[in-house]
């Protein structure tokens, strides 16, 4: 999952799932963070997420394990910032390449004041992807019970994506993987071939009924504070 997240395009082949991730993000930080805020987005990458914390009036602080935030987690997950600084946590499709659950989320527990908010997504479904490494999947109620675990309460969950539209976009990421390597045309197939089929998972999407949706999401999207 590469290119703009925010701003993904329809001939991206994580379009549909990049777009329903950035849209219930801006719908809940819209009304949960405000000026004079600060948000730490803990596992940061390329940091796609900012200008939409920012044109909220917060403050964002990257946080990554190489040099690419704006301060650095350690290789013990402790980030050098004092105890409850953060209004809000974002975490980006980390949790699944974290392998020790208890330190990253003690640690984000850390940087949350009590009322603070974490919020979060993971895979339900997805291919092999380490980022060094990828360690799990979730269904909706095992993630829920994972975060009450390790000091959150969930006050809502949301899916991007059902099981239908999802076998398409993977069937999509691996014709993708093999196409894209063709010399001249392969970019251009791939992107006629992601329109088609980000067409195909919409419709699928739609038809899908919302139970078995929510049960078999490809992404789940959490909103959560500390216990």
């Amino acid at each position: 999952m590469s290119r703009d997240r925010a701003r993904p395009r329809p001939w991206h082949t994580d379009f549909l799932l990049m777009r329903g991730l950035s849209r219930l993000m801006k719908d809940d930080m819209s009304v949960r963070l405000g000026k004079g805020q600060r948000l730490i987005d803990m596992g940061c990458g390329n940091m796609p997420y900012r200008g939409l914390v920012e044109a909220s009036g917060a403050e964002y602080i990257g946080a990554d394990l190489d040099n690419s935030g704006d301060v650095t987690i350690a290789s013990d997950g402790r980030v050098a910032l004092p105890d409850e600084c953060a209004d809000a946590v974002l975490s980006v499709q980390v949790l699944e390449h974290v392998f020790d659950l208890s330190a990253y989320c003690g640690e984000i527990r850390r940087l949350l004041r009590p009322d603070g908010t974490l919020f979060l997504s993971t895979h339900g479904n997805w291919l092999y992807h380490p980022h060094p490494e990828d360690h799990r999947r979730w269904t909706r109620t095992g993630l829920v019970g994972d975060l009450c675990v390790h000091g959150f309460r969930v006050e809502d969950i949301r899916a991007v994506l059902g099981p239908l539209a999802t076998t398409t976009i993977l069937r999509l990421t691996g014709y993708a993987y093999v196409l894209g390597r063709l010399p001249l045309v392969g970019r251009m197939i791939v992107g006629v071939l992601a329109l088609i089929m980000n067409a195909r998972a919409m419709i699928e999407d739609a038809i899908t009924p919302a139970q078995m949706r929510m049960d078999n999401a490809c992404i789940y999207w959490v909103r959560a504070r500390p216990i």
